[in-house]
């Protein structure tokens, strides 16, 4: 079995080899001119006491050296907390050294470009808070310093104000539930109800509480086919109501009047079904889709909103759908319309 040889050894012996070959060159050559042959003994000798004495004294140097330079670089990195290099054994193998530096500075570079997206995030996240807040806030604020102004004096204005400013509270209201809500979603806070019931039966119990909302636009709301027979899932009942109300609420804001919201509710593969929330409104660019599960993410960065809302709605369809395990997915194209769709669960009672 091959002995495989530190980098250091390697070196020494290859560095007590040249120095040892010099030495006998330069001997056999005082040995021709003085003719001291009689001595070659002597000379076999010293030649590998050399070698020897050679490559202790380098492999000795080289380590201490490599060493010594090496720890440095291992103390260097240890002041970075939660690093993994500074951790493991200290290596005088370069080739090793080289190999676990660079595994360390690119596990860095990724830590620096999440902590810079995280950053971006954040600052998007603040400045849309900001302003879904401060635009009902202010109106509030507005009606209430006129009325204190002095026209709280005449009765329809002081009544027409107050109801404004009571609305604008309400949006104060709603957007710090929504909030609370999603807190709590994402920390896991939030318990399931899980049971079993009938996703048709549960569409058509939103489509019945939106009707009103659609017809101000002439939006029809409707499946994609006469469903006679109920299908069974397992799911938080109230959850998964507030995850179809907002994709068809959105649908619905979005949607062209005189569209279509179609609901559809298909077998995907044996134990599950896919429920997909389909419009022909003015869709989503393609560059924005990536994020429009974020909170408070507008696709108009233009500051104004042509609908009202939270801003949180997809954010929470987004959590509640995978605090079930499952997963959601979207498709749209400008001016043709976009199509929501998650998985659920079926219970063998829908297979049978």
């Amino acid at each position: 079995m091959a002995i495989k040889l530190r980098k250091s050894y390697k070196f020494a012996l290859r560095s007590s080899f040249y120095i040892s070959i010099f030495l006998l060159l330069l001997a056999l050559t005082l040995f021709y001119f003085f003719s001291l042959w009689k001595y070659w003994p002597v000379l076999v000798i010293a030649i590998f006491l050399i070698f020897g004495v050679s490559f202790l004294v380098i492999q000795f140097r080289v380590e201490k050296f490599i060493y010594r330079r090496i720890k440095k670089i291992y103390d260097d990195v240890s002041l970075l907390e939660s690093s993994s290099l500074a951790m493991g054994p200290i290596t005088t193998d370069m080739a090793t050294l080289t190999e676990e530096i660079e595994k360390f500075a690119k596990d860095k570079r990724i830590e620096i470009d999440t902590l810079k997206i995280r950053e971006a995030y954040r600052k998007d996240f603040l400045g849309n808070v900001s302003h879904e807040l401060k635009t009902p806030l202010f109106t509030v604020q507005g009606y209430i310093l006129t009325l204190l102004e002095g026209a709280m004096e005449d009765k329809k204005i002081r009544k027409k104000y107050l109801l404004r400013a009571s609305k604008g509270v309400e949006r104060l209201i709603y957007i710090v539930k929504d909030l609370d809500l999603i807190t709590k979603l994402e920390a896991g806070e939030l318990s399931l109800d899980i049971d079993t019931f009938d996703i048709i039966e549960l569409i058509n119990n939103v489509f019945e509480l939106l009707e009103m909302k659609a017809a101000k636009k002439n939006i029809s709301l409707t499946f994609d086919m006469d469903y006679k027979q109920p299908i069974f899932v397992r799911g938080d009942r109230e959850k998964l109501q507030q995850v179809i109300t907002n994709l068809i609420v959105n649908s619905i804001k979005y949607g062209h009047s005189d569209g279509t919201t179609e609901v559809s509710v298909e077998d995907l593969i044996k134990n599950k079904v896919i429920v997909r929330v389909t419009d022909n409104g003015e869709g989503i660019p393609e560059s924005h889709l990536p994020r429009i599960f974020e909170r408070f993410y507008r696709i108009d960065k233009s500051g104004s909103r042509k609908e009202g809302g939270s801003g949180l709605g997809l954010a929470i369809v987004k959590h509640i759908i995978e605090a079930h395990g499952e997963k959601i997915y979207v498709e749209s194209a400008v001016d043709v319309g976009s199509e929501f769709s998650f998985t659920l669960e079926k219970t063998k009672k829908s297979r049978e």
